[in-house]
């Protein structure tokens, strides 16, 4: 049983933990209401986007896009796995590398990784799954400038042929507390993604110029917004992780403390009530 001074020593060691853990869980609350607040502001234009281009679709016969034509002679698929680069932000990454296993468990194509964040990168390496590629950016969180690079990148490898489909995993921000690991194909764009709308919803537009190259300049631009967006939630899916496993740990932190300093206290209680019977005995001895 541990004596009163490693007690004191498990305290101390334990409030320092506890002072760290509600000053990252402060941080991480401060980020996720930054993050949120860029998917509030971006949500918008994505939406507006695509509108306009189920707009213009629905006015374009047999239109074709090289983004919406598949690579059957492609024998392979790049996957984007969007993940953390530090952790403490409890089953965020574990739960997205497990998705991913799923993913490769049940499919027949060959993927190749590239990566945003570390984290998962490392997990599948030990299982031997290698990394093709890691981004990496000079802030935390991407502008969409950094992710327009890599979605051209990626583009740029369909297009050519060289992969038959584009994928992006991530955790999609639910909550503050809550996640979902998925994965999203980006490339091709299936019909859904440019879905007709009536003729008489659009008889009164006039495009300048055409609806077909209008369409061939915001079909890109899709394809960025889609990678972005995914982004975002992912950011804000972590911090509402660390925050939420931050949370946690202070309150198991509080917890400990309030255990410890109860068993130090008996203790103390215990050696003072020995003290004092070795007193009192010492005493009737020396009177007896």
């Amino acid at each position: 049983m541990a004596n009163i001074k490693d007690l004191k020593i498990r305290i101390k060691s334990t409030k320092n933990t506890f002072k760290i853990t509600s000053a990252m869980k402060l941080v991480s609350a401060a980020k996720l209401s930054k993050a949120q607040g860029r998917i509030a502001n971006f949500k918008p234009y994505s939406s507006e986007l695509e509108s306009t281009v189920r707009m213009a679709s629905s006015l374009v016969e047999n239109y074709s896009h090289e983004y919406l034509k598949e690579n059957k002679e492609a024998k392979k698929s790049i996957v984007l796995v969007v993940s953390s680069n530090k952790g403490l932000c409890g089953g965020y990454n574990a739960q997205l590398y497990k998705r991913i296993l799923k993913l490769k468990e049940n499919s027949a194509e060959n993927f190749e990784f590239y990566f945003i964040g570390k984290k998962v990168e490392s997990l599948l390496k030990r299982v031997g799954i290698p990394s093709k590629k890691k981004y990496e950016f000079a802030k935390n969180d991407p502008s969409f400038d950094e992710v327009k690079v890599i979605a051209n990148e990626l583009a740029e490898k369909f297009v050519k042929g060289e992969v038959a489909n584009v994928y992006i995993a991530f955790n999609a921000y639910v909550s503050a507390i809550e996640f979902n690991s998925e994965v999203k194909k980006l490339l091709p764009m299936t019909q859904a993604s440019g879905e007709k709308v009536s003729l008489d919803t659009t008889k009164d537009f006039i495009y300048e110029p055409s609806a077909a190259k209008i369409l061939d300049s915001l079909i890109p631009e899709v394809l960025n917004t889609t990678i972005f967006t995914c982004i975002l939630d992912a950011v804000a899916a972590e911090h509402g992780a660390r925050m939420t496993a931050m949370d946690n740990a202070t309150n198991n932190s509080r917890d400990m403390i309030k255990d410890l300093t109860l068993t130090a206290n008996k203790l103390r209680q215990a050696a003072i009530t020995t003290e004092l019977t070795e007193i009192v005995s010492g005493a009737e001895s020396l009177n007896s």
